[in-house]
């Protein structure tokens, strides 16, 4: 999710300088069939797949992403792409990032984490920080931890057995949008900070969960507005590009591909692999494109 109202020359920069290899390379490797796409949305932000009920919740910010309109909403779609309950969850603001671990689900929501019982359909708690600026993404470690970037602020929060903390505060996140934890570590998927001759392009991250160190995953062709990243198999990850609405692939070697290129507004996305399904939201159109991916 594009974290500042006005950054044109960063997004120029990039848009004139982002260096990603060919969809060529990987057309041998990988085949994307698309499955379906739903229409019906209002600003779909993020989207996560709950397996215990098979279902999606897709979050909808519905208007400005800085404004406490109390207009956004969560959605719950059919693995078919049928809405079930456009209006599942009310009352929010701008929602965007989702994640999902023992029946709740996490919810970023400008300067407070939102949680819900996914069994009642009902908030349950709400965790606020009044110098939160722009929560964007979460993530849940295996032991129930949970982490929120602000992407203006430069900083991680973590909820840990009901107390919500700031975890790491660091200009080396360079405007944090995606996170996904991992046993040993988070991955941030970096905006990027500065404009025109100052600007620097987003890259992977990874953050130590033992010590906090901060190191670049992957190399220089890694850059972009960066959005959401998911795990694809071992140490391979799936990774938006915001601005020119690329879907990327980052191999464990380092080597990156464009497996799928759409249009600007490609937000936090969400894959299956048991299903071998790919969800994106695209934010600026109001639209959930559903893929299946093939290896051939």
């Amino acid at each position: 999710m594009r974290p500042e109202r006005n950054n044109t020359f960063l997004s120029l920069l990039i848009l004139l300088s982002i260096q990603i290899l060919p969809p060529a390379l990987y057309a041998e490797e990988f085949a994307l069939e698309k499955l379906w796409q739903l229409d019906e949305l209002s600003n779909p932000e993020s989207v996560v797949y709950d397996a215990k009920t098979d279902v999606l919740y897709v979050s909808n910010i519905n208007g400005d992403s800085f404004e406490k309109d109390n207009n956004g909403f969560i959605s719950k779609v059919s693995l078919q792409g049928q809405l079930i309950d456009k209006f599942w969850i009310t009352g929010l603001n701008a929602p965007k990032g989702l994640a999902l671990y023992d029946g709740r689900l996490f919810v970023a929501d400008i300067d407070t984490l939102v949680e819900i019982d996914t069994g009642s359909g009902k908030i349950s708690n709400r965790y606020a920080d009044a110098q939160a600026k722009f929560f964007n993404d979460v993530t849940v470690a295996d032991d129930g931890s949970v982490y929120v970037a602000d992407s203006i602020t430069n900083t991680i929060h973590q909820l840990q057995n009901g107390k919500f903390t700031r975890w790491l505060a660091s200009a080396k996140l360079r405007s944090p949008n995606g996170l996904l934890a991992e046993p040993d570590r988070i991955l941030v998927t970096a905006w990027g900070t500065g404009e025109g001759s100052e600007a620097i392009p987003g890259q992977v991250l990874a953050v130590s969960m033992q010590d906090k160190s901060i190191s670049i995953l992957g190399n220089h062709l890694t850059q972009g507005n960066l959005d959401g990243i998911e795990n694809f198999a071992g140490r391979d990850y799936l990774i938006t590009e915001w601005t020119l609405g690329k879907l990327l692939m980052l191999k464990h070697s380092g080597e990156v591909n464009t497996l799928l290129s759409l249009e600007q507004g490609m937000a936090d996305l969400d894959y299956v692999p048991a299903k071998k399904l790919l969800l994106l939201p695209m934010l600026k159109t109001s639209k959930l494109i559903a893929y299946k991916i093939h290896r051939q």
